[in-house]
């Protein structure tokens, strides 16, 4: 059996948005799996559980081969040198990541010398798309579903009980 090109796409995904989804779907055609890690402890505070984020990531991914979710405890080193992954897919949308995903690189370099870091732009339309916006509009009872898949648009209905049409 030929050698498997694993990446590790790590990230909150509070919630999973069509814009992380697009970028899954490059780094697909890029390596033969792509694990989307979703990190379980964060400082970011999360309006899911790890667990519902996860199982909106696993639902929104399913029609993608090669694809696997998985939740990630601790260093995201120790996770992306057990699953064996040769490389790091991290999103940019705008000149305003750069600083900082490259300052991550740099320490991911350090960390794991042997796992490059890809960077993937999303397409035109899915660049402005953050989480964050997307949990900001969807709490003041605006609508979302442009944004993200009908199964994610569907959780945060019921999460906030109807507030995000």
């Amino acid at each position: 059996m030929p050698h498997q090109l694993t990446a590790v796409y790590p990230g909150t995904f509070d919630p999973i948005t069509l814009g992380h989804e697009d970028i899954v779907r490059r780094a697909a055609q890029l390596f033969d799996r792509v694990i989307v890690a979703v990190a379980a402890g964060h400082h970011k505070k999360s309006l899911f559980s790890v667990e519902q984020r996860v199982d909106m990531a696993r639902v929104a991914l399913a029609d993608i081969p090669g694809v696997e979710v998985a939740e990630f405890h601790g260093l995201l080193r120790d996770f992306v040198i057990a699953s064996g992954a040769k490389g790091m897919v991290r999103g940019l949308r705008a000149v305003t990541d750069f600083d900082y995903e490259f300052q991550l690189a740099g320490m991911n370099r350090s960390l794991m010398p042997k796992v490059e870091t890809i960077f993937l732009a999303p397409s035109d339309k899915f660049q402005f798309i953050s989480s964050t916006l997307v949990r900001e509009i969807a709490t003041l009872g605006g609508e979302v579903d442009q944004f993200v898949s009908p199964g994610v648009n569907q959780r945060l209905l019921d999460k906030l009980g109807g507030a995000a049409a």
